[in-house]
């Protein structure tokens, strides 16, 4: 059995296929949905309570792919926008 090179640790998953992009995964879903409610609730309790649950779902999806992602990339891909959302956050006075 050949041992396993870089290019097949970081792309592909335990059963050998390349894994780049998924079907969308239920907290992407419900983030696209939050944010795009929060371009027709602009203001108000509405709009802070979706952006919360924006937030919430797009760090909860970060974080799964963080530690379950299928490949290196994915689980990079995970820290990275953990990383670059929350700092968004705490560097911003706007919400994102």
């Amino acid at each position: 059995m050949e041992k396993p090179t870089l290019f097949d640790k970081f792309f592909r998953d335990s059963n050998g296929n390349i894994v780049i992009a998924q079907p969308p995964n239920p907290p992407i879903i419900v983030w696209g949905v939050a944010s795009l409610l929060r371009l027709v609730f602009t203001s108000g309790l509405t709009n802070v309570g979706l952006d919360l649950i924006a937030f919430g779902s797009l760090f909860t999806w970060a974080w799964l792919e963080l530690f379950q992602g299928v490949n290196y990339f994915r689980r990079m891909l995970g820290l990275v926008v953990l990383v670059g959302f929350v700092g968004l956050r705490i560097l911003s006075n706007n919400p994102v």
